[in-house]
Order: structure tokens, then C-alpha cells, then sequence
């Protein structure tokens, strides 16, 4: 089930089974508008090859949209320094982000279609989640 957590005129926030997603209608040109959705499914996750491996295997499996792996730099204070004061990036930190992304035309497609499209799309995203979460 798909719950509506939030909207606004510019985009919807849905829930579904404990992951949350950002639906967005972008006009490409005259009558062409695509729907863009974003699903986190997880983030600050070690950046090591094994994370790096396992993300391209579910990018690989994904039929309906792209996993992809967001690179982060954490920033660190720098040696005795207050949080609010000049911060050195350390490249031994790094951590990635995952996120589901997928886009496809808003036209043509009844509610029911374009609900059951998106239950797809958003329970494969909860699938690599539960993955990379073991």
C-alpha cells in the first residue's frame, strides 16, 4: 500500500514499507510532462568496494528504475577545533548514499495503471533496501 505522507503543488511524498519517495510531473516540452521519482534506500553506508559491488549488483537486477550510488565526503572538525569552525575533508571518510531513481511519461496511463506502476517501481526499492540493510 502507498500512503501519501505530504503534498504540495509541486510534488508528492509517499510512503511504503518504511521507505518514503518523491514524485515530481516535469513538463519536458509541449505535451510531454514525465513523472520523476526518487526513493532513498539508504544513506551515510561505508564507502568500500564491497558496498560499491553490491550496489552495481542490484543496479544490474533492477528492471523498473536506477539504483544508483550517491559518493559523500564527511566532513570532519579539524583537530581540537569547534563544530563551527574551519573543517578539513578527509578522503579516509568517505560514505555513499543509495537512491532508486526512475522516470517515465505521465500520459496515457489510468490511475490504476500508474498506481500499480508505482507499487512496483517503489517495492523493488524496498527490496535492494532490505538487501543492503543485512
Amino acid at each position: 500500500m502507498i500512503t501519501v505522507l505530504e503534498s504540495d503543488a509541486e510534488s508528492v511524498t509517499v510512503g511504503h514499507e518504511g521507505t518514503v519517495a518523491s514524485l515530481r510531473v516535469v513538463t519536458i516540452a509541449d505535451g510531454l510532462e514525465m513523472v520523476s521519482l526518487t526513493q532513498p534506500l539508504a544513506w551515510d553506508l561505508p564507502l568500500t568496494n564491497a558496498t560499491r559491488e553490491r550496489v552495481a549488483e542490484h543496479a544490474g537486477r533492477t528492471m523498473l528504475g536506477a539504483v544508483v550510488l550517491v559518493e559523500k565526503l564527511v566532513e570532519t572538525p579539524a583537530n581540537g577545533a569547534a563544530k563551527t569552525s574551519t573543517t578539513r575533508r578527509s578522503s579516509a571518510k568517505k560514505v555513499a548514499d543509495v537512491l532508486l531513481r526512475y522516470n517515465f511519461p505521465a500520459a496515457g496511463l489510468s490511475d490504476d495503471a500508474l498506481a500499480t506502476l508505482l507499487l512496483l517501481v517503489l517495492s523493488g526499492g524496498v527490496d535492494v533496501r532490505r538487501s543492503l540493510a543485512r
